[in-house]
């Protein structure tokens, strides 16, 4: 039995029934010549979600991403330090000792997942001293995703990857010239390193990286494109946060501060484990956002109260019909 089979047999009622009926209509929105572009927040690079992601890329059921500077930069990591990685499956036993037992080896825990410091970390800042320096040097500026992009072109660190490029979807993304937007990546590791190589002198300024303003500029002109035959893009959401908030404005910002017409956003889902009731943006039900002009009236809509790292691959799995 297919996972699919397995999904559609099994999956009947209350939040299962949803999974199945936010896969079929993810499908349909694709059959009508829809666009897709898909989400990431929290830690789902380095959950390995690129193990099916990747292939959802390749079949050409993705056509945008926005994630986090987090899961832009852990899924290079888990490409060339994934030997490296050490699994705490009884993390919640840990005392504080053990936690910093574990800095003093330079492991840095996500969850129940620590990553390397060395082998991972440092090996992609050296590269990104390389490619930020030329580009400074020549008074050159890209998006972060951008300089990920070209280090993968450019084959250095091959040699190195611990896993099948297969199970990548950066590596994925790069080979499809996926429209990748990160906002906020100043809120990551890379982030950081390169504030501190402009501060030391590696690189001459700032500048060489363009921001988060400019990923919006960009995204008005990469939904206007994809919703030209009148089709709005759908909106598969993982998680909440600024992977999920920023690019669902580009409509609103489109319809009521520039003043053009696009179709709104053509289908919406999102697998979240957050609270509607605390004021949450994040776990703000999906009408809300018609308030908002981001959905409208007729926009199939969707919401999973699950845990993303379960759902996803499910979702996807049913997609590529395995």
């Amino acid at each position: 039995m297919s996972v699919k089979q397995f999904i559609e047999h099994h999956y009947r009622h209350f939040n299962a029934a949803v999974v199945v009926d936010a896969a079929r209509a993810f499908q349909a929105h694709l059959d009508k010549d829809g666009k897709m572009l898909i989400t990431l927040a929290g830690a789902m690079s380095t959950a390995e979600l690129g193990v099916i992601l990747a292939d959802l890329i390749r079949a050409g059921k993705v056509h945008a991403i926005c994630c986090t500077g987090a899961n832009l930069e852990e899924d290079l990591f888990n490409l060339v330090a994934h030997d490296h990685y050490v699994r705490l499956p009884h993390y919640r036993d840990l005392s504080p000792a053990d936690e910093k037992a574990l800095a003093d080896k330079g492991m840095n825990r996500v969850t129940d997942t620590c990553i390397p410091e060395e082998e991972a970390m440092r090996v992609i800042e050296t590269e990104l001293h390389r490619v930020w320096g030329e580009a400074s040097d020549k008074g050159e500026r890209y998006f972060p995703h951008e300089y990920f992009y070209r280090i993968l072109r450019e084959g250095k660190l091959a040699g190195d990857y611990q896993i099948p490029v297969r199970d990548s979807w950066l590596m994925a993304a790069m080979e499809a010239d996926l429209p990748l937007f990160v906002p906020g990546w100043e809120d990551s590791t890379c982030g950081n390193f390169v504030v501190a190589a402009s501060r030391t002198g590696v690189i001459k300024d700032l500048s060489c990286v363009r921001s988060g303003l400019e990923y919006m500029d960009r995204l008005i002109d990469w939904y206007t494109e994809a919703t030209a035959h009148g089709v709005g893009v759908g909106f598969f959401q993982i998680g909440g946060g600024i992977a999920g908030d920023f690019p669902i404005c580009v409509v609103p910002l489109i319809h009521q501060d520039i003043g053009d017409d696009v179709p709104f956003w053509g289908y919406f889902c999102q697998i979240s484990d957050s609270t509607t009731s605390y004021g949450s943006y994040s776990g703000a039900v999906p009408n809300e956002k018609i308030t908002w002009g981001k959905l409208d009236v007729d926009t199939p809509r969707f919401v999973i109260e699950s845990d993303a790292t379960i759902v996803a691959p499910l979702v996807f799995g049913w997609l590529l019909d395995r």
